[in-house]
């Protein structure tokens, strides 16, 4: 059953060769042997799980069952989950149960999915690595000794090792395009304000979004259905009508217009990768495509950018933590600054400092000018870098990253760090959707295709992304963890 996508999965759940209980104790079981090599998952909630399957099962056989009435799935443990450990890999909320469900989680109990539990994370959503987690790294299925990519690595590892169909991300930088390259899945960052953020705890305000990881763009379709539209409870969430993801995918692509920034092919690129990204846009080309060079040449100020942007927005929203409401607390503070100083000294890990240490710098008096408000007028360039390009050509193409996934340790330099997200920060700054597939190897390390559109244009991505996987298997290959009968 693990070896199904979601879609094949609903169409067996449909047809009765099983039940939405025989899956999830399937799955539960494969977590339960196989995660504690991965470490993908923060909790598990069996429980919880089959009681929705059983409800999913009822809800069939009453004949009203819809698209993912009993499909599982996986949450990243960033998401707020009603009576459920909602940690943001950070010991400062080691012990933190949500009193309530996140929108999207709403959405896909509404929808009938079975959660399978929370998948780990760098610390509040900061890094390119999941080496950040309070819980611990996670490993790539593919490789145990390279990282599965971050922040939303427990997620990407857990579809691709087979223990969920899909799961649940948040891309503040490329945090679900990273590390569904690394784990050769497909993951979709949808357009900022597409899908609410109500619930899902802040790192960035301006630049965070969910969206879906599965093993392809049909599935990412199907979850696209359940979450996407307007929240009134999130006030940048847009109102505007959701259409069925699924209906154009099949639409062929003869005609479309790819461009290909050539700031995303310079220093920095592993040829390996480079090679197997123009692979994969040769075979746009032989399904009717045309290719074109463009530029977006502002690509190189996105890092510093962000890097002042990001902080910034977590300085302020991670200032809640302060040992007082909820969150960690020291023991026996002498006083209240006592308090504050040790309850976030010992709560927060090395990487969230740091940015927050930045974040607090830069708007402070003096330097706002000099840093934030620069940053934001550098965002609104690359921002209108995107929208001249989108007047030439349909769909952007290029690397998801500029390596594979590197080995667990092997980034020690916070810049370098950095600098793995070369390709997918932009995309956050300017608000677009954008989506990574499987589109090749180096050696046995998954390379994935970046796919970028215009605002709003996530059918056309999905429809892309499905024609290529219609010829191409990349999104077939399965690690050998997830080849595995049990």
């Amino acid at each position: 059953m693990h070896d199904k996508t979601l879609t094949e999965l609903a169409a067996s759940l449909a047809a009765g060769e099983f039940t939405s209980r025989e899956l999830t104790e399937h799955l539960l079981g494969r977590i339960e042997r196989h995660d504690g090599d991965l470490n993908s998952f923060i909790t598990v909630t069996p429980e919880q799980a089959l009681a929705a399957a059983d409800a999913a099962d009822a809800t069939r056989a009453r004949g009203e069952a819809g698209p993912l009435t009993g499909l599982p799935v996986a949450i990243k443990d960033l998401f707020c989950t009603d009576g459920v450990l909602t940690t943001a890999g950070s010991k400062m909320l080691e012990n933190f149960v949500a009193p309530y469900d996140a929108c999207v989680v709403e959405r896909l109990k509404a929808a009938g999915t079975v959660s399978l539990g929370k998948t780990n994370l760098d610390e509040f959503a900061m890094g390119s690595s999941n080496e950040n987690s309070a819980f611990g790294a996670v490993k790539n299925p593919w490789d145990s000794g390279a990282v599965p990519g971050g922040s939303s690595g427990g997620s990407a590892a857990a579809v691709a090792a087979g223990l969920a169909p899909a799961a649940m991300g948040t891309d503040t930088g490329g945090s679900i395009r990273q590390p569904a390259a690394f784990c050769g899945i497909t993951g979709l960052k949808p357009t900022y304000g597409r899908v609410s953020r109500w619930g899902i705890i802040a790192y960035a305000s301006s630049l965070d979004q969910a969206g879906p990881m599965a093993r392809t763009a049909e599935d990412c379709a199907l979850l696209m259905n359940a979450i996407a539209g307007h929240d009134p409870r999130d006030s940048t969430c847009v109102a505007r009508g959701v259409p069925d993801y699924r209906t154009e995918l099949a639409a062929p692509l003869s005609g479309l217009k790819i461009g290909l920034p050539r700031e995303y092919f310079g220093d920095g690129l592993d040829p390996a990768v480079e090679a197997a990204v123009r692979e994969a846009v040769a075979v746009y080309e032989s399904l009717g495509a045309t290719v074109r060079e463009v530029s977006l040449p502002h690509t190189h100020y996105a890092i510093p950018a962000y890097y002042v942007i990001a902080p910034a927005e977590a300085s302020s929203n991670l200032a809640r933590y302060d040992g007082v409401r909820f969150g960690h607390r020291c023991e026996a503070p002498r006083d209240l600054i006592d308090l504050y100083k040790r309850s976030r000294a010992e709560g927060f890990g090395e990487e969230v400092k740091r940015r927050i240490l930045i974040g607090t710098h830069t708007l402070s008096e003096g330097f706002f000018d000099a840093y934030y408000k620069k940053a934001q007028q550098v965002r609104r360039l690359i921002r209108q870098d995107f929208l001249d390009a989108f007047e030439e050509v349909d769909v952007l193409m290029g690397p998801a990253s500029p390596t594979p996934a590197f080995d667990l340790g092997a980034q020690k330099d916070p810049v370098s760090m950095y600098l793995q997200d070369i390709y997918t920060i932009a995309v956050n700054l300017a608000g677009i959707p954008g989506m990574s597939v499987p589109a090749g190897f180096v050696g046995d390390r998954p390379v994935g295709l970046q796919i970028l559109g215009t605002h709003f244009a996530e059918q056309r991505l999905l429809n892309v992304a499905h024609q290529y996987q219609q010829a191409t298997d990349w999104h077939l290959r399965r690690p050998k963890l997830a080849e595995e009968s049990a």
